[in-house]
């Protein structure tokens, strides 16, 4: 690892910001130099009603709805670009695949999320639903901490709430449009307005296209071209208000949405330093940073998600108690195809289109990047993952998710020194996994889980399940004002959580290539038949808080409270399945995997202070936290001798403890500094799922995160205002394994010996990277015209590194480039 480079300081990025920091000074200065008056206005729903932001006894970033459009937020990956604390990965494996870490929790791959989505009052429930675009934002609010006892299900590292548009009382159309390189192009436009004198509506549509920043180079024709990390979408919302009383609101959604994008854009990165040394070839061993990717597979990626969703909202005010309600109906279904990665075992070597394949490259001069070389035959030939033979395999993949859930909640609404909530939940999901590893006859892939020998992509390895869930929960909540600078608070949550999973492979079917050939499907059908499992998982959610207000522009507040996130079942058959390739004395890699992982719980700490000084023109905050977190689950990827796996395991120990802090400024009227950042330190304490990896950073968790920005708006005459926003983000190194440090062994030991099979990730750990953004426009006659860039500098760096350690490399997926477009919005 280039320690100098993983290390080096935030600050160092300031020579080159400076033109743009000094442009950002002297521009509004010049053109306006008359300071407003101190406001703070700002009014959250943190705790499941409106209140002051100053008031709010934890940490919470808010997002007005200028900066949403200023900072042209379309979706939670845009916001986490200005939060600190927060990171995310989203859309390297397929489209929907989304994992957010804040202050170190993460919401692992294939189970259920760690921070819960609350749009305008309705949880939803499918994390595939966390990065979709959402219908003109008009507030977020992102909150730090567990928040199961106040917003319920999937909230043990946080939660994000957004608030949409309302209907006016007049009849409104919002329109924008924008176009970039790399063949980007986005639109949306709102239609809202009254309904006679009780009722509004709003409808809302969104498109967009790219053909992405990465493009498939490989010899097939058919594959060539934008078939990496292209991504097109369309979404349709509609919003139905009413108001039959002054006591009674109605608020009725439909949402259909589609995306068609690229899936799997990895690379394979080797991490066996003895075979480098050995060979001679550092390209066995290479720092994952300095990878150069290159997209060569025969089979060009693609993947689907249509998303049907349906809701209705009930607020009803009785007086003294306001009753509130809601019920959501969610169907999304998502499927991928993609290139195989298991050639390097030689599974195919013998089929006749594999040789084939092979054969007509060596002899075309077509030449792999080192390590990789292409033979006159698969024997001869060093081959990696997604390469551009027939050799490595077909994958297709489906995540289909139908769920309905529903609430109701019986609040105060007295204005009294007590207020308090009870409540109730109720969820019913239903979820296939399927994951089909099929023989590449150079014939394209077939969307089936399952296709029969004699097809033209027969399935050589399927994992396929149902995972039935039922889920109980009762809440409530006490406040109460102790004084007017002293104020109490608790909120406790149960869930139980009833969890079953079926396997839906034909223990009769048979492959012809896999673990020598007419083998079942699954491996786990080698030892008798996948039975039927269930089990339930139940959890108390307290948070208790207390905020101190020793004065109107001072809140000091101290809360703790308890995550959880349920345990579950992973594709049946993977306990055995790692068992025989990994864990005897031939690799003796010692996993402890099981087809079941345990639930997750946390306890979490917070003290910190909120104020504001120079009349409220310098707003800040700043807290520290501390969360030992039990059995946190975790995601990990299997390569072997039947093909791949994708599993959910437990660490049983993680410690956190950081610190955190934000300064706003507002330096004259329309321009606002901000600058906010977070330190976390974590330390894995126990991880029996693999021992020796204790004393390593918690997976998928940045040292630090830093966010700058620079927002103007400001007159320039009565019917022109000029804009500018900077947005800067830096994001620490990260470890996205448990396996960082020391040796490990993998399957090249069957190859090489232990001595060359020894595989050591201490290269696998992403460098620091900082992203700058910037958009410039004006603003006159309702239409504003904004000239935008990210990534302005071109920094290159890594989306996500997954490390598949007893395959002896990581698979690495490459960040965003820069882009470069306009946009024109309007409003009537």
């Amino acid at each position: 690892m280039n320690s100098s480079k993983a290390n080096f300081p935030a600050f160092c990025t300031a020579r080159r910001l400076a033109p743009l920091l000094l442009a950002s000074a002297l521009l509004p200065a010049a053109a306006h130099a008359q300071q407003a008056p101190a406001t703070d206005e700002i009014v959250v729903t943190a705790r499941r009603g409106n209140e002051q932001l100053r008031d709010v006894p934890a940490s919470i970033t808010v997002l007005s709805e200028d900066v949403i459009r200023r900072a042209q937020v379309r979706n939670v990956q845009d916001v986490v670009t200005l939060t600190s604390g927060v990171s995310i990965v989203t859309g390297t494996a397929e489209v929907g695949d989304t994992q957010i870490n804040i202050r170190g929790v993460n919401g692992a791959r294939d189970a259920e999320g760690s921070v819960a989505l609350v749009v305008d009052g309705i949880l939803k429930t499918n994390t595939a639903a966390l990065n979709q675009a959402q219908s003109d934002l008009t507030q977020i609010e992102i909150l730090k901490g567990p928040q199961g006892a106040i917003y319920g299900r999937n909230a043990a590292a946080g939660a994000i709430v957004i608030s949409t548009r309302k209907p006016g009382d007049r009849l409104e159309l919002r329109a924008r449009a924008s176009a970039a390189n790399n063949n980007r192009y986005e639109a949306s436009t709102t239609l809202s307005g009254p309904i006679g004198d009780t009722a509004g509506f709003v409808l809302n549509g969104e498109y967009f296209h790219t053909d992405g920043f990465y493009r498939n180079t490989g010899p097939n024709p058919a594959a060539q071209g934008p078939t990496v990390d292209q991504q097109e979408s369309v979404f349709l919302n509609g919003r139905l208000l009413v108001e039959p009383s002054e006591n009674l609101s109605l608020d009725f959604k439909g949402r259909y949405g589609r995306v068609t994008a690229g899936s799997i854009a990895y690379n394979v990165v080797f991490a066996l330093p003895n075979v480098a040394a050995a060979f001679g070839a550092p390209a066995f061993a290479p720092d994952v940073n300095d990878q150069k990717f290159d997209f060569l597979s025969n089979i060009g990626s693609d993947g689907t998600q249509e998303t049907v969703e349906f809701s209705g909202k009930a607020d009803l005010d009785l007086g003294a108690v306001r009753l509130t309600g809601w019920a959501l109906y969610s169907d999304i279904q998502q499927e991928l195809i993609a290139d195989g990665a298991v050639a390097a075992f030689g599974f195919f070597n013998s089929a006749p289109e594999c040789r084939a394949s092979t054969l007509a490259l060596f002899n075309s001069g077509f030449a792999l990047p080192p390590p990789l070389s292409i033979a006159s035959t698969p024997e001869a030939s060093t081959l990696g993952g997604f390469s551009p033979t027939t050799c490595d395999s077909t994958q297709y993949q489906v995540r289909n998710q139908s769920d309905f859930s529903a609430e109701v909640r019986l609040a105060s609404n007295d204005g009294g020194a007590l207020d308090w909530s009870v409540g109730g939940y109720f969820l019913s999901l239903r979820r296939q996994v399927g994951v089909a590893i099929g023989y590449d006859r150079g014939q394209g892939v077939l969307r089936n889980l399952f296709n029969p020998q004699g097809s033209s992509n027969p399935t050589e390895q399927l994992a396929n399940d149902r995972f039935d869930t039922t889920v109980f929960a009762a809440f409530g909540s006490l406040e109460y004002d102790v004084s007017e600078q002293l104020t109490l608070s608790g909120a406790l949550r149960y869930d139980r959580e009833l969890r079953r999973v079926r396997n839906l492979v034909d223990p009769l079917a048979r492959n012809q290539f896999l673990r020598g050939g007419n083998q079942p499907l699954n491996v786990g059908l080698d030892f008798g038949p996948l039975e039927p499992q269930r089990e339930v998982f139940e959890q108390l959610q307290p948070r208790l808080s207390l905020a101190f207000k020793p004065s109107s522009d001072l809140t000091m507040f101290a809360s703790w409270g308890v995550g959880f996130k349920s345990g579950g079942f992973n594709n049946q058959g993977s306990q055995a399945t790692i068992e025989g390739a990994f864990n005897g004395p031939a690799i003796g890699a010692d996993l402890a995997i099981s087809d079941r992982f345990r639930k997750e719980r946390s306890s979490a700490f917070e003290v910190g202070m909120r104020g504001a000084v120079l009349d409220g023109r310098l707003r800040f905050e700043a807290a520290g936290y501390l969360t030992d977190v039990t059995d946190m689950q975790f995601f990990e990827f299997f390569a072997g001798p039947f093909g791949i796996l994708r599993v959910v395991s437990n660490i049983d120990k993680v410690r956190l403890q950081g610190l955190e802090g934000s300064l706003t400024a507002r330096v004259i009227d329309g321009w606002t500094l901000q600058a906010t950042g977070n330190l976390t330190d974590s330390t894995i304490k126990r991880n029996s799922a693999r021992p020796g990896t204790e004393g390593g950073r918690s997976p998928y968790t940045p040292d630090y995160t830093l966010n700058f920005s620079s927002d103007m708006a400001f007159p320039v005459s009565d019917s022109v205002e000029l804009l500018f926003r900077a947005d800067y983000q830096r994001v620490g190194p990260t470890w996205f394994s448990t396996v960082q440090e020391g040796d490990r062994p993998t399957l090249f030991r069957l190859f090489f010996g232990p001595v060359l099979g020894t595989g050591n990730f201490s290269q696998a750990r992403r460098d620091p990277y900082g992203i700058l953004n910037l958009r410039a426009g004006a603003r006159f006659s309702g239409v504003t015209v904004t000239a935008f860039a990210t990534n302005v500098l071109k920094e290159r760096y890594l989306a996500e590194v997954i490390p598949a350690p007893e395959f002896g490399g990581s698979f690495a997926s490459p960040g965003a480039l820069r882009t470069i477009g306009l946009e024109l919005a309007t409003r009537f």
